[in-house]
């Protein structure tokens, strides 16, 4: 069964970069027809959908996120990346990497499989 775990920093500060890989062990990113997908919450808000990037490599972005994001894999190590750049006080979050299986994201589904989830503070 694919498992997924976030990492990076719990702390940025305001103009900086925030970074965060997602592990995945269980089954390779490569593999299969999947969007390995970046998603976030923000207190009292809803998921948001940031990214993702396919098995084959092409990756989607968010339009209204796209200035500021990079997606990025490394295959040899089985990972993805996020990169937000110059983020503020708004991007404090709870980001989660997961598989899913479409672009069109309406939600947490049975047959998708999510990280547990990082929370991220930005400072002021």
């Amino acid at each position: 069964q694919v498992q997924l775990q976030e990492s990076g920093p719990g702390l940025v500060k305001s103009s900086q970069t925030l970074s965060l890989t997602c592990t995945v062990s269980g089954g390779s990113i490569t593999a299969n027809y999947y969007y390995w997908t970046w998603i976030r919450q923000s207190p009292g808000k809803g998921l948001e959908w940031m990214g993702a990037i396919s098995t084959s490599g092409d990756i989607y972005y968010n339009p209204s996120l796209k200035s500021r994001t990079s997606i990025s894999r490394d295959t040899s190590k089985n990972q993805f990346t996020l990169q937000l750049t110059s983020v503020t006080p708004e991007d404090t979050a709870v980001y989660y990497c997961a598989r899913i299986r479409s672009l069109a994201f309406n939600g947490r589904r049975p047959e998708d499989s999510w990280g547990q989830g990082t929370q991220v503070t930005v400072s002021s």
